[in-house]
C-alpha cells in the first residue's frame, strides 16, 4: 500500500473537510470511527466500512494490521483501504494529538422510531455536551439497554466526540435522533422516570425493577417541562456531600446500575 503524501489529493481534501465539520458529516450521512477499539467494535457488529484510512506508521501495529486484513478479505475490501503518510493522517485524525493510526469512514445509521416501545430505554432530552451524551450511551449499553432516543437539541449521536466517549455503545444499541417528544411519548408502553433534586423518592427506596424509560435532561436546565409532565417516577439521588448536583452522565450511571442491582436481586 503506497501512502498518499500530497495535500492536493482529492481524497485527502475530502477527509480533512469531514474531520473538521460535524455538520458536513451529518449532511453526507457519514461518521468517522477513530482508533482500533471503535473500528474493531464496528467490524464485530457486522459493519462494512466505506473506507479504512490508515497512517503509514499505524499500519505496522499488529492490531491495525489485523483490522486491515479483515477489511481486505471481504468482497472489494482491498479497494476500501487508503494509506496516508503520518503527517497527512494527523491532519485527518479527529484526535487532537493524533496517534490513533486508523479511522473508519462509515455510513451513519438513521434509525426510525418504533411503533411501540415496551422495553427499557434512555431518552437524551437536550444533552448538549458530546462527552456527556457518549458517556450516557456507554452506561446504557453496559446496563443492557438496547434503545436510545435523542430529542432535538441533543448532541449529534454520530459525531466523533460522542462516538469516542461511547466506546462502541453505538454498535450495541439502536439510536434514533431528532425525535419529536410527543411522538415518542405516544409510543411508550413503559413508565417514564426522571431525576429531580426535589423528587418524591430516593432511587434506593423506589422499585426500579420494571422496565422504564429513563429521561436525562440538559446539563443546565435539567429535564424539560414536557417530560416532567409525563414522568411517573421522580427520583432523587441522595448526596451526603455539599455539591449541588451530579454531572448528568454520572447521574445516569447511578440510576441505570441501581436498576440493574435491583433486577439482579429480585
Amino acid at each position: 500500500m503506497t501512502p498518499i503524501s500530497s495535500r492536493a489529493n482529492p481524497l485527502f481534501k475530502r477527509l480533512r473537510a469531514l474531520a473538521a465539520s460535524g455538520q458536513r458529516q451529518r449532511r453526507e450521512g457519514v461518521a468517522l470511527l477513530e482508533g482500533p477499539h471503535l473500528a474493531e467494535a464496528f467490524l464485530n457488529a457486522g459493519g462494512h466500512p466505506d473506507l479504512c484510512i490508515v497512517a503509514q506508521g499505524g499500519a505496522a501495529r499488529p492490531e491495525i494490521a489485523r483490522l486491515i486484513e479483515r477489511i481486505a478479505a471481504r468482497d472489494g475490501g482491498a479497494q476500501r483501504v487508503a494509506g496516508f503518510d503520518d503527517a497527512l493522517f494527523d491532519q485527518i485524525s479527529p484526535v487532537a494529538n493524533g496517534g490513533v493510526g486508523v479511522i473508519l469512514m462509515v455510513a451513519a445509521p438513521r434509525a426510525v422510531l418504533p411503533e411501540r416501545i415496551d422495553m427499557r430505554c434512555v431518552v437524551l432530552d437536550g444533552v448538549q455536551d458530546a462527552g456527556n451524551a457518549g458517556s450516557i450511551l456507554r452506561s446504557a449499553a453496559a446496563a443492557g439497554i438496547r434503545f436510545a432516543f435523542c430529542m432535538p437539541g441533543t448532541a449529534n449521536a454520530w459525531s466523533t466526540k460522542v462516538l469516542r466517549a461511547a466506546m462502541g455503545a453505538h454498535f450495541e444499541m439502536t439510536l434514533v435522533e431528532e425525535v419529536d417528544p410527543a411522538a415518542l411519548a405516544a409510543r411508550l408502553a413503559v413508565p417514564v422516570a426522571i431525576t429531580d433534586s426535589h423528587g418524591s423518592a430516593s432511587i434506593y427506596a423506589a422499585d426500579l425493577r420494571p422496565d422504564l424509560a429513563w429521561v436525562f435532561g440538559n446539563e443546565g436546565a435539567g429535564v424539560s417541562a414536557f417530560w416532567r409532565a409525563h414522568a411517573a417516577l421522580r427520583l432523587t439521588i441522595p448526596q451526603p456531600g455539599r455539591i449541588e448536583s451530579l454531572n448528568v452522565a454520572a447521574a445516569a450511571a447511578v440510576c441505570l446500575f441501581e436498576q440493574c442491582r435491583q433486577r439482579a436481586a429480585a
